[in-house]
């Protein structure tokens, strides 16, 4: 009985460390995921300015554009996947692989073959392990991404896509990433970057009255200045995004382990409060024998 109560004392202060740690990681991860959310906000409206500006340019101007050109009989298509670096977020990266694995079967249905780009450790791990080829990754900033990386991202893509697949390039740039609704919402999404389209939520309502566009100097470098900038600003507001709900995801998690942990203490200190209730039951059992035998032998 002693060494049982031991055992569960052992267990109990175990796991008291173990909800130290968690409590603190959800503490750290409530307080980053505000920034995140900040900085989600504040470039949310540039993205879709520019989407609908590049939009405007494309659907008002007579030009073709390699950008915007939809091509015939696409074989290749880049998919930029934007997981994590660290672990303990729950499924958040699970998901986002998971969603990536239903576009690549999209994609092969139709006779297209994915060119994986990778952001984020979790998803480099996932591709190595399955011993599965990828043309490029980044990493080490999944929860705090700046600017010059989603640069870096977004020039590759656009070069990947003028080179087209005759020539070792792509014919399309989808994106793979986790869309921030709320604290406790966050949905996977995956849009097509190149060609050029239109996100459904950003067209103009019905009632709403269609400008007139006058392009100076004119259609063709007006879209040449933009669209590179379409492009990494879209990158960019994908990656805060991802990186606001992979904060919210870990701070859900932390706090269930948190909370996990509080049921399992109050569990082995029930267990260990009945194995000492059980050891001086037993030792009262005891003594209680020894003086009745005396009083027998008496």
């Amino acid at each position: 009985m002693g060494a049982q109560q031991r055992e569960y004392r052992q267990r109990s202060r175990s796991v008291q460390s173990t909800k130290k740690i968690t409590r603190a990681m959800e503490l750290i991860a409530a307080s980053r995921v505000v920034k995140a959310r900040q900085r989600v906000a504040a470039t949310s409206p540039y993205a879709g300015a520019i989407t609908r500006a590049v939009s405007a340019v494309a659907s008002h101007a007579e030009v073709e554009h390699p950008l915007t050109l939809q091509r015939e009989n696409p074989t290749r298509a880049a998919a930029l996947i934007i997981s994590s670096d660290r672990g303990l977020a729950g499924a958040y990266s699970a998901t986002v692989l998971k969603r990536a694995e239903q576009l690549r079967e999209h994609l092969q249905e139709r006779g297209i073959q994915t060119v994986p780009f990778l952001t984020g450790r979790k998803a480099e791990t996932y591709f190595r392990f399955r011993g599965r080829e990828f043309a490029e990754s980044w990493s080490g900033f999944s929860d705090a991404p700046y600017f010059e990386v989603a640069r870096e991202i977004g020039q590759r893509l656009v070069s990947e896509f003028i080179t087209g697949a005759e020539e070792g390039g792509v014919d399309e740039v989808h994106l793979v990433y986790t869309r921030f609704i709320n604290m406790v919402t966050q949905e996977v999404t995956v849009t097509r970057l190149l060609p050029l389209e239109v996100v459904a939520d950003e067209r103009p309502r019905s009632e709403d009255v269609h400008p007139l566009y006058e392009f100076e100097p004119d259609p063709q470098e007006v879209l040449d200045a933009l669209l590179p900038r379409y492009i990494t600003s879209r990158v960019w507001n994908a990656l805060l995004q991802s990186a606001a709900s992979e904060l919210a995801a870990r701070q859900r998690a932390m706090k269930s382990a948190t909370d996990n942990a509080e049921e399992l203490i109050k569990t082995y200190t029930r267990l260990a409060n009945q194995a000492r209730q059980a050891e001086i039951t037993q030792e009262i059992s005891e003594i209680v024998g020894g003086a009745s035998a005396l009083a027998d032998a008496k």
